[in-house]
């Protein structure tokens, strides 16, 4: 036999309806609107539901009908594995998602490359708002947001953005202590490792107008910090070597660390702008046979728990704290029209991959 002549269609919401004697408002409100019934109504409707087969009214129809897709969008700049691989942006995802579970929402991944500018998919999604996590100044998807007629909440970057909430940390307080640590410790021959300025890809030195005017300002901010805090101890910032990567990945971290080192094997510090970058970092000293910290200091900043546990010297920031606000923001923000933005505080963790110099003769105080 090539067909199935005794299986049964699917029950609807009418048929269902005159199966029990009921009306049709009433096996809707057993699903959309419980307290509308009885408790041994609404049992009798959803086991006839679960007998006949009727599996509950439509989600496209019901988002139609009240206007409201019961999504919260979250707008990735990156690869769809990035927001389980990458540690901050797990902890930022679960911070949102409890966000969602509270509001009892649901919660859409949106990724986007920040190498290419096709943005149907911030047009496509079903969303009653989005959560942007840092993406550049200059992101089409962004800008394509913005033009959808939903709330909307950044989360780190872009920041300052008129009528949009935000929630991050005072990246530049936390690099300045971050610095001031280390010339507490003596040194002054630094070098840094810096996550993406830019969307276009660039992976090499970034010099004093690059790290001024780049496209994300959390690390623009972050590396004013730094520039602070050894400008304050007589260091020539525009001699200090900046080296930009792209990926966010521990491979990106020990070629970078590479090239830094290759260049300039008189630091006695390097500094990175993500714990990620520093623990590649770490490894790439490590293989040179530079001992740390009594060869080398390391330190980062996220103070995610890869970085606890190797003992890394960072600036810590509350990932999952950061996405229940940025939850909050949205699902809670009413009849407010005016815009919110939270400051998260940033804690300087002292670890075992940085102290002082040993000898006189290494303190520094330029180039």
């Amino acid at each position: 036999m090539t067909g199935h002549p005794h299986t049964r269609r699917p029950a609807t919401l009418a048929s269902l309806a005159a199966e029990l004697g009921v009306s049709r408002t009433t096996v809707s409100n057993a699903y959309n609107r419980p307290d509308q019934l009885s408790a041994p109504l609404r049992e009798r409707v959803l086991e006839a539901a679960r007998r006949l087969g009727y599996p509950g009214p439509d989600p496209v129809a019901r988002s139609l009908r009240t206007r409201r897709a019961g999504a919260v969008g979250l707008l990735l700049t990156e690869a769809l594995s990035y927001a389980f691989r990458d540690p901050g942006a797990t902890g930022f995802l679960e911070g949102l998602a409890l966000a969602c579970e509270k509001a009892e929402t649901g919660l859409l991944l949106v990724p986007a490359s920040p190498e290419h500018s096709d943005v149907d998919a911030v047009y496509r999604a079903g969303v009653d708002g989005f959560v942007v996590y840092s993406v550049s100044e200059d992101d089409p998807h962004f800008r394509a947001v913005l033009q959808r007629p939903v709330p909307t909440v950044v989360c780190d970057q872009p920041a300052d953005v008129e009528g949009v909430d935000r929630v991050g940390v005072d990246d530049r307080a936390g690099t300045l202590t971050l610095g001031r640590h280390l010339v507490e410790l003596g040194h002054r021959r630094i070098g840094v490792l810096c996550m993406r300025l830019g969307s276009r890809r660039h992976d090499g030195p970034a010099d004093l107008a690059r790290q001024q005017l780049g496209s994300y300002s959390v690390q623009r901010e972050r590396l004013a910090g730094l520039r602070e805090a050894f400008t304050e101890a007589g260091v020539d910032w525009a001699s200090v070597p900046v080296i930009e990567r792209f990926e966010h990945t521990l491979g990106a971290g020990a070629d970078g660390a590479a090239a830094l080192l290759e260049a300039h094997p008189r630091i006695t510090a390097l500094v990175c702008t993500s714990d990620i970058l520093a623990l590649g970092a770490l490894g790439e000293a490590r293989e040179r046979g530079l001992r740390v910290p009594e060869d080398l200091s390391v330190a980062g900043f996220d103070g995610v728990p890869e970085a606890e546990r190797a003992g890394l010297t960072t600036v810590r920031q509350p990932f999952g704290e950061k996405g229940r606000e940025a939850g909050r923001l949205l699902l809670e923000r009413g009849d407010r029209n005016a815009s919110e933005h939270v400051t998260l505080p940033t804690e300087l963790i002292l670890g075992s991959t940085t102290r002082a110099l040993r000898r006189s003769g290494e303190f520094f105080s330029g180039w």
